[in-house]
Formats: C-alpha cells, sequence, structure tokens
C-alpha cells in the first residue's frame, strides 16, 4: 500500500519530457557516483554520469556497470567541451610554460600544510586536458549504451550530430540566452539552463534570470533548470519559468550512496549557500566550490593569478590529488551549489526525490490558494 501511494504521488508531476525519456519524475541528477547514478535510475528520476574526469577505458567500464545494474532505465553521461590555453600532448610538456613564481606558490602551499604526495592514481595527477583526450572521452561514450550524452562548458556541433545519428538524446547545458539560440542552432534535444547559483563550472547570470530566458530563446525545445535548486519550491517555480524539470548535483554529496570522505561531508553538511565561492583556482575557469583554505589561499593579496586551463591543473593536479587522498582537512573542498543550504543531514537519493517531489506538490497547491483567493 505504502509503495502504490508513493509512486502514485511521483506520478502526479510526470510532465510530457517525462514521458518521452521513460521516466517518473522531472529530476534530473548529476553525479560522478555510479551508485548515485543507479540509485536515481531506481527513484524515477534521469540520472547523468559526470566522466569528465575519467579516461576512456574507465568510461567504457563504468558505463557498462551501470547499465546492468538499473537495467532498462535511461541515464546520459556528461562531457565537458571547454575552450584550452594550450594543447599540449603531455602533462610534462605542458609544466614547461608554467610560470616560476606560480610553481613556487604552489610549492609554499605544500609546505604551509604539509601536503603529503599522493599515493592513488587520480585524474587531477595523471591526466591533462587536451584536444585529443576529449576525442578519446567522446568515442568512448558514443560507442556506449548510453541514452543520452550531456555537453557541458562548451557545444562541439559535430559531437551533437554524431550522438543524434546513434539515436542517442542530447543535452546542453547553458549559461546565457545566446548560448541557447547557438545549441538550437546545433540541433540540441534538450537545454539545461544553470544559473550561476550552480556548483562547478558556471556562468554569471542567477538562475531565475536565467531560466525564462532560455525558454524564451529555446523555440519550444524542452529546458531544465538547474542551479542552486535543493527545495520543491523552486521546482514548482521552475515549472512558472516555462521549465520541464529540475536539474540538481550539489544534492547527491549528502547522500550515503556517494560515500563522501567524512572531511568533506563534514564540511557539506555544515554549508550554507554563502559558504560556496567562485573561483578560478580549481581549474582556471570560474567553477562554484565550497570555501576552503585552498580557494582563501588563491584569493589573497600577492597570490598570483590562476592560470588558464589545462595549466592551472598542470601546476596544481598532484596537489588537488593529496588533498583528496589524504583529506587535508584546511584544503579540502569540492564543487557545490548555493543549494547545499538545504542538504544538512546524510541520507538516500530515493528520500531526497521522495522530499522534492512532496515539497513540490505542496508548493503547487499553496499556488493555487494563492491565486483562488486573488480578488
Amino acid at each position: 500500500m505504502i509503495v502504490t501511494h508513493q509512486v502514485s504521488r511521483l506520478s502526479s508531476l510526470n510532465t510530457a519530457l517525462c514521458k518521452r525519456l521513460g521516466i517518473e519524475v522531472p529530476i534530473f541528477g548529476f553525479s560522478h557516483s555510479i551508485d548515485v547514478t543507479v540509485a536515481l535510475a531506481e527513484a524515477g528520476g534521469f540520472p547523468v554520469f559526470g566522466a569528465a574526469r575519467e579516461g576512456p577505458d574507465k568510461i567504457r567500464e563504468d558505463i557498462a556497470l551501470i547499465r546492468r545494474r538499473p537495467g532498462s532505465k535511461p541515464f546520459g553521461v556528461d562531457l565537458m567541451y571547454p575552450k584550452l590555453a594550450g594543447d599540449e600532448s603531455s602533462r610534462e610538456e605542458a609544466r614547461k610554460k608554467l610560470p616560476p613564481e606560480h610553481v613556487a606558490f604552489a610549492e609554499k602551499l605544500r609546505a604551509k600544510y604539509s601536503i603529503p604526495a599522493p599515493t592513488k592514481p587520480n585524474f587531477f595527477a595523471d591526466q591533462i586536458r587536451n584536444q585529443a583526450f576529449f576525442k578519446a572521452q567522446t568515442e568512448a561514450v558514443l560507442d556506449s549504451q548510453v541514452d543520452a550524452v550531456v555537453t557541458a562548458v562548451g557545444l562541439p556541433k559535430d559531437v551533437v550530430q554524431a550522438a543524434k545519428a546513434r539515436g542517442k538524446t542530447t543535452f546542453a547545458l547553458v549559461g546565457a540566452a545566446r548560448h541557447a539560440t547557438a545549441a538550437c542552432e546545433a540541433g540540441i534535444d534538450i537545454l539545461v539552463a544553470q544559473g550561476y547559483d550552480a556548483g562547478g563550472h558556471t556562468g554569471p547570470v542567477g538562475t531565475y534570470t536565467l531560466v525564462p530566458q532560455v525558454v524564451e530563446a529555446a523555440g519550444g525545445l524542452p529546458v531544465l533548470a538547474a542551479g542552486g535548486v535543493g527545495h520543491g519550491r523552486q521546482i514548482a517555480a521552475a515549472f512558472g519559468f516555462g521549465a520541464q524539470g529540475v536539474w540538481l548535483g550539489t544534492a547527491w554529496l549528502a547522500t550515503r550512496e556517494y560515500g563522501t570522505p567524512p572531511v568533506l561531508l563534514r564540511k557539506i553538511l555544515a554549508a550554507k549557500s554563502e559558504d560556496t565561492v567562485i573561483t578560478r583556482a580549481h581549474s582556471g575557469k570560474p567553477c562554484r566550490v565550497i570555501r576552503s583554505k585552498w580557494s582563501d589561499e588563491w584569493d589573497a593579496e600577492g597570490a598570483p593569478k590562476p592560470l588558464p586551463m589545462p595549466y592551472q591543473h598542470v601546476l596544481t593536479g598532484e596537489l588537488l590529488a593529496a588533498i583528496e587522498e589524504h583529506q587535508v582537512e584546511p584544503l579540502v573542498y569540492e564543487a557545490a551549489g548555493q543549494s547545499v543550504a538545504w542538504f544538512n543531514e546524510l541520507t538516500t537519493v530515493r528520500a531526497i526525490v521522495e522530499r522534492l517531489t512532496a515539497e513540490t506538490r505542496a508548493a503547487l497547491d499553496e499556488m493555487q490558494r494563492t491565486l483562488k483567493a486573488s480578488p
């Protein structure tokens, strides 16, 4: 009886896009975690696995693992296509171009916080982003059984067309109305309007302002609202803006499925919206993260300006890998949006979906009462 009641409540929020994609609720979730991806699919949402930090072989392996677990339930994979300041074929080649003052600053941080060397493989320490790497990642995704391809921080038309030719649905994250127009021209199927409130790489326009602009520019294409979404009232508002669903990323850091390391988890659960900050110190591009001594040090007077992508990671990749592996508490951080304020206890993916769904229904009912009460 309980399960039937939950399913009926979930189905009541089923939008046209939900029906098109074969999902129960208009909740789309980005995560680097296989377990979160599977759990969101099983909870009725549409998961998107973040593969931008993985090499092609690992991408193939991860997609195969995901496909085996939720069966036929749909999911997507997200890749980044940023413009780069350089296109060196190796980290060693790129390191030759690092300014001496930046190298000295990184070594100063290593000594100041007693950062030990990393002992495990890590994307930041072992890989360099270049066009060959992006191409290999793309081929791995296109050759897989994934249902959708999501492009972020860039929009290569050839990737969009190749994905569509293989029967995959295409999504694009956009941060401005002009980006939406370009995405439509490239043949994108679904737009994700990601506002300034979002965690990770993000633009300067707030979600509340951005989503209606993208809906107007979308020419009838479905739009998802992203950036700072953590409550059902925001989902109800997104419907008012003309969106057909929402996209969340930060939410899943507070789930058991994600397995967030203890030091980082404490920071996530304690954080308020104002505890996030936009910094270039992570990758060289503007990125919203949980504030830490890492972002503070790079923002301090006398600190060098972060290098453009990919050189910032070439400079700091080994340090970031070590900070993550050894959980160097003052420096530990993760990409997180202003929605972090709503995720202050360890929970599950399903519980988040059910909370958001119940809050959305309540908000929509309240809106109806408010409108009926109007003279």
